[in-house]
């Protein structure tokens, strides 16, 4: 068996995607490789079937810097973000490599998913829970939706939804009212159980929303997990969004973004003296508001929208019982009923 070592030396949601590749080598090339990796985030990689460990100086390993060099096409490829690392590594190696399925590869062990992090242990009232990240890095400020609109979010669901704001320490998020607030409260591992015990989530294009993909819901809940994603023009749908999302872009709808995502940076350089603040980075129609004119498009009653389509299925579908459809499903005749006649 050939010996790897893969490095990855980015972020968190980078190392994310790192997992589908090396899901995707062993489905297709089953005992021909033992594969270990270097990544900012182990946590990450805890309980993968996938991983066997391996020394740095093992005159055996072979040694790949992962990168992902198909996203300066994806304004013209229809690919995601998942095939990045896999044609990479396919490149690599010499051999044919297909995602193997639409999302990362997150594994939990039998406690993380029999035990959820229940709302009562933080504070709050034991009860189902949407997550929301209200910010992000502070080297893409381009992705951030303006933190009035989320507060309007939170605001319009007060009494029927409970929401849990997350957020690493060190980055931008600011504080939202009516809300659990764990921001930089959570290590990863806290975070993928508390993702996988979550009725939805909301967030801007970050780590988060590939992790709604990756980690996978209990076994007695069935579907895809709601999650909407606040995404403006900034990156191609087809490379980011997921089945199942709500992917609220303005891609084509601005001169800027008029052929797929911009890639740009920040709305207005910070001063940081980071590369990102350079002219060719920076947002082309900033506005008034702060936000980048994508962003700005998309209003709190879009996201609200979003979230009652969610919310109308969760609290009028049918319930079968022995192969019964429960009465509940009688408002969702009903309301069809008089929309339609």
């Amino acid at each position: 068996m050939e010996k790897l070592i893969l490095h990855c030396r980015l972020s968190p949601g980078d190392a994310l995607m790192l997992t589908a590749a090396v899901q995707a080598l062993h489905a297709q090339h089953p005992a021909r490789f033992l594969t270990d990796v270097r990544t900012p985030c182990p946590a990450l990689w805890r309980h993968n079937p996938h991983i066997t460990s391996l020394r740095d100086d093992d005159p055996e390993a072979r040694h790949i810097e992962c990168h992902y060099p198909l996203v300066h096409r994806s304004n013209q490829l229809p690919y995601h973000f998942i095939h990045g690392y896999t044609k990479h590594l396919a490149a690599e190696l010499g051999i044919p490599i297909e995602p193997a399925a639409f999302r990362g590869d997150i594994h939990l062990s039998d406690e993380e998913r029999s035990a959820p992090l229940t709302i009562s242990e933080v504070g709050g009232k034991d009860q189902p829970y949407w997550i929301i990240c209200a910010g992000g890095k502070y080297d893409y400020t381009i992705k951030w939706w303006h933190r009035r609109r989320w507060q309007q979010v939170v605001d319009q669901f007060n009494g029927r939804l409970q929401f849990v704001q997350t957020g690493e320490r060190g980055h931008y998020h600011p504080p939202l009212k009516n809300v659990i607030d764990l921001r930089g409260r959570t290590t990863l591992r806290e975070l993928i159980r508390l993702v996988h015990h979550a009725s939805g989530v909301l967030c801007p294009v970050t780590f988060l929303m590939h992790l709604v993909a990756a980690v996978p819901r209990p076994n007695d809940v069935p579907g895809l997990r709601p999650c909407i994603v606040v995404a403006g023009g900034r990156e191609p749908v087809h490379w980011e969004s997921y089945p199942g999302h709500q992917y609220l872009h303005t891609v084509g709808a601005l001169p800027c973004c008029g052929h797929g995502g911009c890639w740009k940076s920040r709305t207005v350089p910070i001063g940081d003296g980071s590369p990102h603040d350079e002219p060719s980075r920076l947002c082309l129609r900033p506005m008034s508001s702060g936000l980048p004119e994508c962003m700005d498009m998309i209003e709190a009653r879009h996201v609200i929208n979003a979230i009652e389509w969610y919310q109308r299925s969760a609290e009028e579908s049918p319930i079968m019982n022995d192969g019964i459809a429960s009465t509940k499903s009688t408002t969702t005749k009903t309301y069809y009923a008089q929309s339609y006649s």
